[in-house]
């Protein structure tokens, strides 16, 4: 057995698609090797900013033998009457590399087939392995990029490649570049190419050039030096999951190190200061307990030399950021804010759709239908929903995009606004994201959902659907909250009744010229996927969100129904009412709908069934009118043996 290693030496690579390049790259070998029938022990996967990196121990020297029994056409078919082979038989024997005398007959099914069992011995290992071309071709990248007269798409230009198995070279070119035992180390700290001994070498011998291969190894080191320097200068860092991924993957050769500004800028929003350092600059925000204080910490990609003038010219950095940040605050406090509306209309929300005036037009209109759902003040969401988008052309919106809906709070409670009203210019964008939260108050509620609707019908009504990946306005992650706010908010009212009223009155306003039907039945095929992507995560089983989803697109209590039907249908009592239920309801759907004559009943079965149908529809309304499905469940036991002794 041998180690075998593939370095792909890049140029410097998005930090936030470095790890799931790395697993694609260890994906993609081993299922090669697999495929090749090679066997492999552990599988070691390494990442940098300039390199994608798998080492796969005892690869097997050979590939393992391969015996199969294939079969080919009947008996029938493959000889004559005389016992002859057919062309088919022969046909069959060639393409498989075999000869007719290989052949035989056996039974399968009651039918004679022909059979032949097939060898193969298995190659050298190495042989095989200039495949890992195609391995390194065929990555695939949200984004890619062509260099130079190369004609391959790839994230970023290949520089090097290193495909070693043991000490021995696995050949083999891409866009001109060979691949060797050469890789490169610290692109400052570093002189010179670096060459690799042997797969086993990798890790060490970048490291003596500066480079920590392994990502987990960076973070760990990155987040020891920030809590070392925290505990030396008794401050609080905390460390921002996503923002620690993202520096990992922008270093090589991490040094922690920390700088301050001046302290007057703390007068700004907590969140403009948070946002400037980790959105902009990459810097982890410092605390003493609860407040935040004048520094942040940074880490450099190098060693830990000159670090005074390195916090210099972050200081500077960041110096600049903040003036530039207090400008805009106290300009935007000067200005009104019902003099910022009239901007929006000059802002294009999309070209078939209007401006952002527009757009708030209709929100407005919409949410004043949609406030009884919620209980809200009818006066507080028409205020929130003339003013929602204001803050979009606040100087401070424009220049740092992620506080929108955060600085419009705050502007809007300096100018005296309702704090419910204020709340809901932040909280209409909510959820954000996945596992984000839903808006806490009334009015919140009515305007993410009203903004939300519109969006998503809008952009249905002129043709704009998701498809595959492609989704350029978020229409799935703001259908996904549409549902989380209904469901969160218990709101009974289906979405497709909802969507129905959007629908109509965009349609009505001219908003773009469509099939009505055609498209309330794309919006209704659209959040069911949705509602089903809900209940997949709770891990329910598909046929009860089969169940769930035939009575509509009801978010009303929905994961408790759910969870109260998979319950019940795991039990061994279920099973027979099911059956007996399953028989009334295809008997049923032939039937015609009117009232029932009880005089007309031959026998005491039919009375006794009506009877318990009668009392099961009162207790299983009065359980499902409660919430209480458990109950609802257990009272439709009542008719089990009313069926069966009717039928």
């Amino acid at each position: 057995m041998r180690d075998l290693l593939l370095e792909i030496g890049l140029e410097e690579l998005p930090a936030q698609y470095v790890l799931r390049s790395e697993q694609q790259l260890a994906e993609r070998v081993t299922t090669f090797l697999n495929d090749a029938r090679v066997n492999f022990g552990t599988v070691d996967v390494y990442s940098t900013p300039r390199r994608l990196a798998v080492l796969i121990k005892d690869v097997e020297e050979t590939q393992q033998d391969l015996t199969e029994t294939l079969r080919g056409p009947a008996k029938k078919i493959a000889q004559d009457a005389e016992g002859n082979w057919s062309k088919a038989a022969a046909g069959f024997a060639r393409g498989r590399g075999l000869s007719v005398e290989d052949l035989y007959f056996a039974e399968e099914k009651g039918v004679e087939y022909v059979f032949a069992d097939r060898h193969e011995a298995g190659q050298a290992t190495m042989s095989l392995l200039s495949g890992l071309e195609h391995v390194v071709r065929g990555m695939t990248f949200p984004k890619n990029m062509k260099w130079g007269t190369s004609s391959l798409r790839y994230m970023r230009p290949i520089r090097w490649m290193i495909a070693l198995f043991g000490t021995e070279r696995i050949d083999f070119e891409i866009e001109g570049v060979k691949t060797g035992n050469v890789t490169r180390g610290h692109r400052f700290l570093s002189t010179g190419d670096v060459t690799i001994a042997s797969p086993d070498a990798y890790v060490s011998t970048l490291e003596q050039a500066y480079v920590i291969a392994s990502y987990e190894a960076r973070k760990d080191q990155i987040t020891a030096q920030i809590e070392a320097l925290a505990s030396e200068q008794g401050w609080t860092v905390p460390l921002d999951a996503s923002l620690l991924e993202e520096v990992t993957n922008l270093v090589e050769w991490p040094t922690a190190l920390f700088g301050e500004y001046d302290a007057s800028y703390l007068e700004l929003p907590e969140e403009v200061l948070i946002t400037t350092m980790k959105e902009h600059q990459r810097y982890f925000p410092v605390y003493v307990g609860d407040t935040l204080k004048q520094y942040f910490v940074t880490v450099r990609n190098g060693n830990a030399e000159h670090l005074e003038n390195v916090a210099r010219g972050n200081e500077k950095v960041i110096r600049a950021r903040l003036a530039d940040a207090v400008f805009f605050y106290e300009e935007d406090k000067k200005t009104k804010l019902d003099d910022q509306l009239p901007r929006l209309d000059r802002i294009v929300f999309h070209e078939k759709l209007g401006t952002t005036g527009d757009k708030v037009r209709r929100v407005e209109r919409l949410a004043e239908t949609l406030a009884p759902l919620f209980k809200a003040d009818e006066t507080k969401v028409a205020r929130a929903a003339h003013i929602h988008k204001f803050d979009l052309v606040s100087q401070m919106v424009y220049e740092f995009t992620e506080l929108q809906g955060i600085m419009g709070e705050k502007y809007a409670l300096m100018q005296g606004e309702d704090r419910e009203v204020a709340a809901a210019i932040r909280e209409h964008y909510m959820p954000r994201f996945a596992g984000d939260a839903s808006p806490t108050t009334a009015t919140g509620a009515t305007l993410a959902l009203a903004d939300k609707l519109d969006s998503i019908a809008a952009f249905f009504g002129i043709g704009m659907i998701p498809s595959g990946s492609q989704d350029p306005f978020a229409l799935r992650r703001q259908a996904q909250g549409v549902v989380q706010i209904l469901g969160d908010w218990d709101v009974d009212m289906t979405i497709d009744e909802i969507l129905s009223q959007v629908v109509d009155s965009q349609l009505e306003a001219g908003l773009y010229d469509a099939d009505k039907e055609q498209v309330k039945a794309q919006l209704k095929d659209f959040f069911m996927l949705r509602l089903k992507y809900r209940l997949q995560e709770r891990h329910v089983r598909y046929d009860v969100i089969d169940a769930i989803l035939t009575t509509g697109l009801s978010v009303t209590r929905l994961d408790a129904r759910a969870e109260a039907v998979q319950q019940f249908v795991s039990r061994d009592e279920a099973k027979p009412l099911i059956e007996q239920l399953t028989r009334v309801g295809n008997i049923a759907k032939k039937g015609e709908h009117g009232p029932i004559d009880v005089s007309l009943f031959e026998n005491d079965e039919e009375r006794m069934l009506h009877e318990a149908a009668e009392t099961t529809v009162h207790q299983l309304n009065d359980a499902v009118e409660a919430g209480d499905y458990e109950r609802a469940l257990t009272a439709l036991r009542i008719l089990e043996q009313p069926i069966s002794a009717y039928f």
